[in-house]
């Protein structure tokens, strides 16, 4: 019986690409290649792993290519134009392509990702969206995996996109026991319970700025859209469409990232009961507050406050 050549990774070491992303990618597959000949019954190896630089190997098409993170800003595309095509055309035959967090930048240079689904860790989320605009960019998923295409958010997402890589080439039970070996939990999905309120400030219209600021206010802690329109001194057509065009949300939706961030911070740093932490953020209703909560980060109060309550080291 003919042994089937083993699946290969080709990870892409291009100038300041992560290190420990790198290595920790070589190291997961090895433990899932060592658990999938245990339990397929395999001697030869079902994954190997290959690191490049900036030279694509010649006439190769590899199973997987992954464009890991950067710690040093975006890679710059223009300066990789051979890498690129060469990931183009694997793409075309047939080949994976995965990039983490910046990487996704250097994965959409090749053109695969226009009109598709992508994450980019949530602070570049508009960059991305600015110089890629047909790519569907999700800032809320940690994971988007677009069957052929998968990417992942953040610079330590890496393990996600291993695990979800060796579920796809060595099934489920190879890639639990991987997880459960080296003590990471299988791929995670959302992004949201990470991501921060990040308002748009630097849009030039006064008026918009003097609502925002105002909307950080106490006075503004439960203010309707009627009142801001009141504030702005603008007709509420006029103020709605500016707004829009200014911050890329509505005054409703941007008044609740602004409360949920108000919540976060409080169940973060004390100890004080959901009803209370509902009224400081402008919500009598908590009920109402606890929905919102969790369709803005995924998580619900009680379960954001255990996983990311601030504990005294002394």
């Amino acid at each position: 019986m003919t042994t089937p050549e083993p699946h290969e990774i080709v990870l892409v070491a291009y100038p300041g690409a992560q290190q420990a992303a790198l290595h920790g990618m070589e190291d997961l597959f090895a433990v899932a290649d060592e658990q999938a000949r245990t339990h397929l019954d395999r001697n030869g190896p079902l994954l190997r792993v290959t690191t490049i630089t900036e030279d694509p190997p010649p006439a190769t098409t590899p199973a997987v290519i992954i464009v890991p993170p950067t710690l040093t800003g975006s890679p710059a595309p223009e300066t990789m134009t051979g890498l690129l095509a060469w990931m183009r055309t694997c793409h075309e035959r047939g080949t994976i392509l995965a990039a983490v967090c910046a990487g996704t930048f250097l994965l959409a240079a090749t053109g695969v990702l226009d009109g598709r689904a992508a994450t980019t860790h949530w602070r570049s989320a508009e960059r991305l969206r600015a110089l890629h605009p047909t790519i569907r960019v999700d800032p809320d998923r940690l994971l988007v995996d677009d069957g052929d295409i998968l990417t992942v958010a953040g610079v330590m997402s890496w393990p996600d996109l291993g695990l979800r890589l060796i579920e796809k080439l060595l099934g489920p039970m190879v890639m639990a026991e991987t997880a459960r070996d080296l003590l990471i939990d299988p791929p995670r999905r959302d992004q949201r319970h990470y991501r921060q309120f990040a308002p748009v400030l630097t849009h030039g219209d006064r008026a918009i700025l003097t609502i925002q600021h105002w909307l950080r206010t106490d006075a503004a802690r439960e203010a309707r859209v009627a009142e801001m329109v009141r504030v702005s001194g603008l007709e509420e057509r006029t103020f709605l469409r500016r707004f829009r065009k200014a911050t890329g949300i509505s005054p409703r939706e941007y008044a609740q990232h602004l409360r949920v961030e108000r919540a976060r911070d409080l169940l973060e740093t004390t100890v004080l009961p959901l009803e209370r932490i509902a009224w400081e953020a402008g919500y009598q209703d908590t009920g109402a507050f606890k929905k919102l909560f969790f369709r803005l980060t995924g998580l619900s109060p009680a379960e954001y406050r255990e996983r990311f309550t601030v504990r005294p080291t002394f």
